[in-house]
């Protein structure tokens, strides 16, 4: 209103009619911030007028007729220009500020078309890979698992094995319960189409690759695949088996296959939902993730757990972690076989003949 100053206390004469059958009166017109008063030649107040409400009625030229409201039965006559102009200014002003309805309309179809697609951007990716994980049948799983399998191998040799490694191997995950543990809809171990080596011997879910994988990580459809290190730079057995147990946590609390569907996007998982199949760039792009890709951070307290319920001991473990001792205190203070005696993972002969699966034969 500070551009109406210049109407301040703004008079001009007026005709009045207060009712359509009512007589016609002369009166003085005041205009005030708010509001149009009309005053008798006395000056006594005879209406108020809110000139937020105020409409104009007339089409022709000649003086401009009002009525309070857009609905009222009163009408003023004024034929003075500057307090037309000063009426007209803040009818205008007031015009402005109001929302239009349709304007209101399509702001908030406009906001809720954007929190929609918001919503979507944010729940869609989600939901795709939880639904996925849910669904989709053991095959499927596999082959995706057998497909990162292959990637991996083109950046890899072949695993290892031997017969008595093999044997070895498959004693120890037993000892540890790995056979006995699911990770989503699928068992570790189990897999409802066998593998088999090159030279025809059977693959039962674990393959020690000789370079590209560090530590030990789980594929899609029940193969857990073991870096060579974790058999040859260790002295003890229990380095690999809690780090079996460790990756099998890890798989257990965001399944393989998740992670391969949050890295492939959304459109990637549909293509697996409806067709049964990732694209090749997605298979590799994983592979390579899992190659160089780093381990999300331990949970030290859900890990001495895992080693409690299977009788083994962390400290071997943390120390393969960090020589000092310093970054895995927990695992080590709070080891569940502390002053327990615990029986060997494995013989002598047969933890060497696990250390000496990818040596030539």
């Amino acid at each position: 209103m500070t551009a109406l100053k210049r109407y301040t206390r703004l008079e001009a004469p007026g005709v009045w009619r207060p009712a359509p059958e009512a007589q016609r009166q002369d009166v003085i017109v005041a205009f005030r911030t708010t509001s149009l008063v009309l005053q008798d030649r006395a000056g006594r107040a005879l209406a108020h007028w809110s000139l937020a409400a105020v409409a104009r009625i007339d089409r022709a030229e000649g003086p401009a007729l009002y009525t309070p409201s857009a609905d009222a039965i009163e009408t003023l006559e004024i034929a003075d220009d500057t307090l037309t102009d000063a009426i007209e200014t803040v009818r205008h002003a007031i015009a402005k500020s109001r929302p239009r309805r349709g304007r209101v309309r399509s702001l908030a179809l406009a906001m809720t078309l954007v929190a929609g697609v918001a919503g979507a951007v944010w729940w869609l990716p989600g939901a795709l890979v939880s639904h996925a994980v849910a669904v989709l049948p053991d095959p499927t799983r596999e082959e995706i698992g057998d497909a990162l399998f292959a990637a991996l191998g083109r950046v890899s040799a072949g695993p290892c094995h031997s017969p008595r490694g093999d044997r070895a191997l498959a004693q120890l995950v037993q000892r540890i319960g790995e056979e006995t543990h699911g990770v989503g809809a699928g068992a570790l171990a189990t897999r409802a189409r066998p593998m088999t080596w090159s030279d025809g011997a059977p693959l039962a879910g674990y393959a020690i690759v000789p370079d590209g994988i560090q530590g030990a990580r789980h594929l899609p459809g029940g193969l857990v695949l073991i870096g060579r290190a974790l058999v040859e730079d260790h002295e003890l057995p229990e380095v690999l088996a809690g780090h079996l147990l460790a990756a099998r946590m890890r798989a257990e609390a965001d399944p393989p296959l998740a992670a391969l569907l949050r890295e492939a996007g959304p459109w990637a998982t549909a293509q697996l939902l409806t067709t049964g199949h990732l694209p090749e760039a997605v298979i590799a792009r994983h592979a390579e993730t899992l190659l160089t890709g780093e381990l999300p951070p331990r949970d030290d307290a859900a890990l001495i757990g895992g080693f409690a319920a299977v009788d083994l001991p962390s400290t071997p473990f943390a120390y393969a972690l960090d020589v000092t001792g310093e970054s895995v205190l927990t695992l080590i203070e709070a080891d569940p076989m502390r002053g327990r005696e615990t029986s060997p993972l494995l013989s002598e002969a047969d933890w060497r003949a696990l250390q000496q699966i990818c040596e030539p034969g």
